[in-house]
């Protein structure tokens, strides 16, 4: 009872507020501060600069981000794509197959990514389907990472939707096809576009199977922060690590926006 009156309350936040200050505000902001020092000698930054910065928006490390936008799209499509045939499928199968179904797309996410990855690698080394060295085998890890949020999510949503809407309009005539186009999807349209946010969210940060599988003209901006921090350029890659958070800000807030619109609809 003592949670709820007025000194729990109070305790609760302070309680909250120290362990997000300091757990996660605090990196986020030390993150910010490196990535505009010149050196950091002492307990704060010195020598303010820019130069980081314009590191990060220029030359190869650009080239990182465009190609890290680039497979966070194609990976986010194919595993929206992918992941909500799967669960229409789902919902129509019978309960056994329904529950492999399930499990089979919820297993790359209950093993490390890097073990995707070195699967990956090894699968796809050799002919006849020889992908290793091109970038097809990055966005290939990046899908059968998200494709089980995607699958989740739509999954979800379908538990929550009233099939007596599709089951009127075939009953009146319209056929399969169309009955998913103007019935089924676009009462799923939120949980598509969330399932989008989310997997494109997910890519632009993933580094564990990506690092096993890029080749040199594929790199994607968490793998250079990696070799940044590995080579010791650390305000450099608190620079790109700055420009990847904002950047996937942005595109998880215009998704939440587009999925917003949705709902209204």
């Amino acid at each position: 009872m003592l949670l709820w009156t007025r000194p729990g309350k109070v305790i609760t936040w302070v309680a909250f507020a120290l362990v997000f200050g300091v757990l996660v505000l605090a990196p986020f902001v030390v993150v910010a501060a490196a990535a505009f020092a010149g050196s950091w000698n002492g307990v704060f930054p010195s020598s303010p600069t820019g130069e980081h910065l314009s590191e990060a928006l220029s030359g190869d490390e650009l080239a990182s981000l465009t190609v890290s936008l680039q497979t966070a799209f194609l990976g986010g499509l194919l595993a929206v794509v992918l992941g909500t045939w799967a669960a229409l499928a789902a919902r129509s199968a019978p309960k056994p197959l329904a529950r492999l179904a399930d499990a089979l797309h919820h297993l790359p996410i209950a093993v490390p990514s890097v073990v995707v990855g070195l699967s990956l690698l090894v699968a796809f080394s050799r002919q006849p389907v020889l992908l290793n060295g091109t970038k097809w085998i990055v966005v290939i890890a990046h899908l059968v990472l998200m494709v089980a949020f995607s699958y989740g999510t739509v999954a979800a949503a379908l538990q929550r939707t009233d099939d007596a809407y599709a089951d009127v309009a075939a009953s009146l005539g319209a056929s399969s096809a169309r009955v998913l186009w103007q019935i089924r999807l676009p009462m799923l349209r939120p949980a598509i576009v969330s399932a989008a946010s989310l997997s494109i969210a997910l890519s632009m940060g993933e580094v564990g199977a990506t690092i096993m599988v890029y080749p040199a003209s594929w790199r994607t901006l968490p793998v250079s922060v990696f070799a940044l921090t590995d080579r010791g350029q650390t305000f450099t890659a608190a620079a790109e690590s700055l420009v990847l958070l904002a950047v996937t800000l942005v595109l998880v807030v215009t998704l939440d926006r587009l999925r917003g619109r949705s709902v209204e609809r």
